[in-house]
């Protein structure tokens, strides 16, 4: 049995904050502005899953990422599904998810050149407490004033394909190429299997579950590593304590106690949840 607690890595982005959130210290107010938390392991270890905190004070780059098989014809480890869990927002936060219309390849090119495909986009109201998966392939743009949690494969391989006349990298080419220029489909979700147990995804990438506090036991197969992140709370996992704001790896056999009213994620990767 095995509880490490991973290492915090700041990211500071232009489009960061200056006011983080409960458990995170702020940054120097005449400093960068942070808009990412990293839970990382020491080493060159590159694990399957990646866990991020973001704080954002103004729109994400609209993007797509390439799903597996994609990502290996580009000699990349892996492709990126990802989901969201929604921790806070102004009233006015929104988040693109798809098209609001079908639409052809060359129609999104050519909205992404000329900049109409902000309006191409499904801009979804969120408040604190939503939840959504973006599967490979998914057309997205975060939106500004909002706080998250990602759970996403391990893979930083993004493809811009608009970004509101900033001077960065477009990649229209592969993004295009890889993009569903279709409206969004949601993705199932279990639900409650369990009093104080919720699954929020079961595949095809990985399984993530929402716990409440109390103790459990738990038992990971040989190999596969499980990523504890306390939402809010505290607790011990075989002696090692965690608070909100922290990320643990456990593998293993584990005995895990976090107290009452506490609210935990659970993320794995795999198909099939854990019993």
């Amino acid at each position: 049995m095995t509880a490490t607690l991973l290492a915090t890595h700041r990211v500071e982005k232009p489009w960061g904050r200056h006011t983080l959130y409960p458990g995170f210290a702020d940054p120097a107010p005449d400093g960068e502005p942070v808009g990412e938390i990293w839970f990382q392991a020491q080493g060159d270890a590159a694990p399957d899953l990646l866990i991020k905190y973001l704080f954002t004070s103004e729109k994400l780059s609209v993007q797509v990422h390439p799903n597996d098989e994609q990502a290996h014809a580009a000699g990349l480890p892996r492709g990126k599904d990802e989901c969201w869990i929604i921790l806070d927002a102004e009233p006015d936060s929104t988040i693109a998810l798809g098209t609001r219309q079908p639409q052809t390849r060359e129609a999104l090119r050519a909205a992404a050149l000329d900049g109409s495909i902000e309006a191409m986009l499904d801009w979804k109201p969120v408040k604190a407490g939503d939840f959504f998966y973006s599967a490979s392939g998914v057309i997205h743009a975060i939106g500004a004033g909002i706080t998250l949690i990602e759970v996403q494969q391990n893979s930083e391989t993004t493809y811009r394909l608009y970004d509101y006349g900033r001077p960065r990298e477009l990649h229209l080419d592969a993004g295009v190429a890889v993009a569903d220029p279709n409206p969004y489909v949601a993705h199932p979700t279990p639900g409650k299997v369990a009093d104080d147990r919720t699954i929020l995804v079961e595949g095809p990438k990985f399984v993530l579950e929402r716990w409440e506090g109390g103790r459990r036991t738990l038992t990971l197969p040989a190999g596969v590593q499980g990523w504890l992140v306390p939402v809010s709370g505290e607790g011990v996992v075989d002696g090692v304590p965690f608070r909100a704001g922290e990320c643990l790896v456990l593998e293993g056999a584990c005995e895990l106690h976090a107290v009452a009213g506490s609210d935990l994620l659970f993320a794995y990767p795999g198909t099939h949840r854990i019993q």
